[in-house]
């Protein structure tokens, strides 16, 4: 084993925790840095199931990535870094900027600033990117090939038009899978401060020569993952929704797609970005290469909790949402031998068992909608 101490920031949210729990069974020792954020745990996380099952495996320490002396107390004695402390979510980091600029950045800079200038034991960085860095991704236009759509416009999708266009001639175009050297122009603050995140690590890991590994994720889903946070995770959104009998909101026409991966093919990757040299100074897509449209994943959620909601297609949309984004595997596949197990349709029957088992929570779903709402990003 080259690394024995693994320090994981945001190790008790839903990738966090299921990464520390492997590492330890791999032999590891493992820091975990984490707020227990009631956005992602509740009101009391120390009993959030996430929580519940790391807290006797792992060396806990309840903090922020804002503080230099949580992080100086995390580090300590540490070969590897996996830092995938972050706010998440597309749409609230659209009217809460401040506060995704400095967890996501900010964060990160105290973590680099304290590499930069005092002693320390780090070896390794890998650090936890987002598919949201593409924008809209790769796009295929019948005149002009190969594009990189900007955001659509507000007047178009008022009138129901969501399909990408081409930013040359303005025809439709057809989305392809996404490469690691694709155009990086995010089209959200989230997307933007895991950007800049990925960045700063990539230039500082080389400048120190700290071996660095950015992992961009594609949409994680599987057991564990938060059901009371109405600002990511599609599948947890509309689970909490069939839960409480409420109807599925689609947005758009619910032709808009997505590449889900599953939590194990993404803690299977990062442990070979962490364990594999080869990895080194390099930025990879994690996914599991396939688009999977929202209404398709409406669908199969209703069946397989036998539900009678209705799924609604509203027309409404989110300014900042983009329509496609599906990875591209050829690099990871060729460079680390990675390749993704759980089917989406297999991936669906275990969260939803999963979710079976669980408490039903509060659906916050409305609020989160009246918050964009209020403030013009919901039309």
């Amino acid at each position: 084993m080259k690394y024995k101490h693994i320090l994981i920031t945001g190790g008790a949210g839903f990738i966090g925790s299921n990464l520390s729990l492997k590492l330890v069974e791999k032999g590891y020792n493992v820091t975990v840095l984490d707020n227990l954020s009631p956005q992602i745990h509740g009101k009391n996380g120390e009993y959030s199931e996430l929580y519940q099952n790391i807290k006797d495996v792992v060396r806990f320490i309840k903090g922020s990535v804002l503080s230099y002396d949580d992080w100086k107390q995390a580090l300590d004695g540490v070969d590897v870094v996996v830092h995938l402390a972050a706010e998440t979510g597309t749409g609230q980091s659209m009217y809460e900027i401040e506060k995704y600029t400095d967890v996501n950045i900010k964060g990160t800079s105290i973590f680099l600033d304290i590499l930069a200038n005092e002693k320390h034991s780090i070896k390794k960085i890998v650090v936890a990117s987002s598919r949201a860095v593409y924008g809209e991704g790769k796009y295929r236009c019948p005149n002009d090939g190969i594009v990189y759509p900007t955001e659509r416009k507000d007047v178009d999708m008022a009138k129901g038009d969501f399909d990408v266009k081409c930013p040359i001639c303005g025809e439709k175009v057809e989305p392809m899978a996404t490469d690691e050297n694709s155009k990086i122009h995010p089209s959200s603050i989230y997307g933007i401060t895991k950007q800049v995140q990925e960045q700063m690590c990539m230039v500082m890991g080389k400048s120190l020569r700290i071996p660095t590994v950015a992992f961009r994720y594609q949409n994680v889903y599987g057991p564990g993952q938060s059901l009371s946070n109405p600002y990511t995770g599609i599948l947890s959104i509309f689970s909490t929704r069939i839960k409480n009998g409420s109807d599925v909101i689609i947005f758009e026409d619910g032709k808009e797609s997505r590449d889900f991966v599953y939590i194990d093919d993404v803690v299977n990757a990062t442990i070979l970005g962490i364990e594999k040299d080869e990895a080194n100074y390099e930025v990879f897509n994690v996914g599991f290469g396939q688009k999977v449209d929202v209404l398709t994943v409406a669908k199969a959620l209703v069946k397989e909790y036998k539900s009678s909601s209705k799924i609604i297609i509203s027309g409404n949309y989110r300014l900042g949402d983009i329509r496609n984004n599906y990875a591209d595997l050829t690099k990871i596949r060729e460079i680390l031998g990675f390749e993704p197990k759980v089917s989406f349709e297999e991936g669906i029957r275990k969260f939803t068992e999963w979710v079976n088992t669980q408490e039903v929570k509060q659906d916050s779903y409305e609020k989160s909608i009246k918050e964009m709402r209020e403030r013009g990003l919901y039309k």
